[in-house]
């Protein structure tokens, strides 16, 4: 087995990780304290906005007035998309009860959460597709009310597109919030008075580790950092769109890793020749963002078997994997870490990112090792019910007594005891 790196990242995932978590726990502990008037002053330092925190219904029609027709229409294929693949992941699990043995029956329930908190990302770009794959699925899953954040861009206000796609999405509150600012006002319930149980949506290091901090006090999608894409190529894939397909996620931010894994060597050059190019070509500010992280980031590495590339990428698991290869089927079926699968050149990470219908809130930084990405199971609670004749404590009760003094748990023993001695007065257990 011999894995050559042909391109060797300097810096990792986990890069600049506990000058981050200084920042984030300063300004998480700061905002507890001082509340909404620290939540203002970071608005104006960081985002230069000193305007009104909720989002007018005024603000948001005025808002859709400045969306093309085109856009709109646009905005609403993505959601037609996210929310039938929300529906059917939805319909996928039920409540249910079953008797387990005479008189005894367990079943469960699905709860949607109260108050759900998304991010939307707005700073660099403006990721209206983000505010669809969170808010959307949270309605889909009967979340009641749904909070949702986007940073200002000044005074303005948060982007046009975002403020129209979070209100076609069903939020039912917009704050004018980005940043670690707005993950602690919907954790800690400011400007709205609700205090979102789950905080959902990507963003930035600081946003992601704000999460990461408050997590256990308020639930999160996961753990995540910048977006990563990998790719598994031999010597059937095209260099030029695999190449593409590299930049088109290292353009989302300077510390966003790109991963090639492939056993054709005469591809990793055309694609190291390529890549460079194809970057240099982008509007400056994709451009400053990818020639970072394809530098500090990108890695290409050649393998012997496939086998070895699937082994590989399962150790990287990576938040997106595209398979560009001649045995894809086999891919498909071996592979086993990854947030969320691209199968064959026809698809890429960039249709599951705007509008096909899978969710593109997914786990980084080896996350997926453990866990899958935003889904509208997520923003429900699993909840398990019991209830039990009479008659059936004739058989739990005694087995539930030893078990309890084995473990030297008097007080769960007796608590079955009494229940004998009530429903079996005549009887010696």
């Amino acid at each position: 087995m011999t894995v050559t790196y042909l391109k060797k990242a300097d810096k990792t995932p986990q890069t600049g990780t506990d000058e981050t978590q200084a920042i984030v726990s300063e300004m998480l502990s700061r905002i507890e304290d001082e509340g909404e008037d620290a939540v203002r002053a970071y608005a104006e330092k960081l985002d230069n906005f000193n305007g009104d925190v909720i989002i007018s219904k005024e603000q948001i029609s005025a808002a859709a007035e400045k969306v093309s027709e085109q856009l709109k229409a646009d905005i609403q294929f993505s959601y037609d998309r996210v929310t039938k693949f929300a529906q059917a992941q939805k319909d996928s699990i039920t409540e249910f009860e079953t008797e387990l043995s005479p008189g005894l029956w367990a079943g469960q329930k699905l709860i949607p959460i109260e108050t759900a908190g998304c991010y939307v990302p707005g700073g660099r770009y403006a990721h209206v597709a983000s505010a669809i794959m969170s808010v959307a699925t949270a309605k889909v899953a009967g979340v009641e009310n749904v909070i949702a954040c986007s940073a200002p861009n000044g005074n303005e206000g948060p982007h046009p597109a975002i403020l129209y796609a979070m209100h076609l999405s069903g939020a039912d509150t917009i704050l004018s919030l980005g940043g670690v600012q707005a993950i602690a006002s919907m954790a800690f319930g400011l400007f709205t008075g609700n205090k979102a149980r789950i905080l959902v949506g990507p963003g930035n290091r600081f946003v992601a580790e704000a999460k990461r901090m408050l997590y256990g006090r308020v639930g999160i999608d996961m753990f995540a950092g910048p977006t990563e894409i990998a790719i598994i190529a031999d010597k059937t894939a095209d260099a030029q769109i695999v190449a593409e397909d590299l930049v088109s996620q290292a353009e989302h931010g300077p510390d966003s890793p790109a991963w090639l894994f492939t056993t054709s060597r005469e591809l990793a050059d055309k694609v190291t020749d390529l890549m460079p190019r194809l970057i240099e070509a982008l509007p400056e500010t994709a451009r400053n963002a990818a020639t970072s992280a394809w530098r500090d980031y990108g890695e290409i590495i050649l393998c012997d078997t496939d086998e070895e590339m699937a082994g590989v990428s399962d150790e990287y698991a990576a938040e997106h994997l595209q398979v560009h290869t001649g045995s894809d089927s086999w891919f498909t079926d071996r592979l086993k870490n990854y947030g969320s699968l691209f199968v064959g050149e026809e698809t890429t990470v960039a249709y599951g990112d705007k509008c096909s219908g899978t969710n593109h809130i997914l786990p980084t930084k080896g996350a997926a090792h453990y866990t899958g990405g935003l889904s509208v199971h997520k923003y429900m609670k699993i909840v398990t019910t019991q209830r039990m004749t009479r008659e059936a404590n004739r058989e739990v009760a005694p087995a539930s007594a030893r078990i309890s003094r084995l473990e030297g748990m008097e007080a769960h023993a007796r608590s079955s005891d009494v229940r004998l001695r009530k429903y079996f007065p005549n009887e010696n257990f």
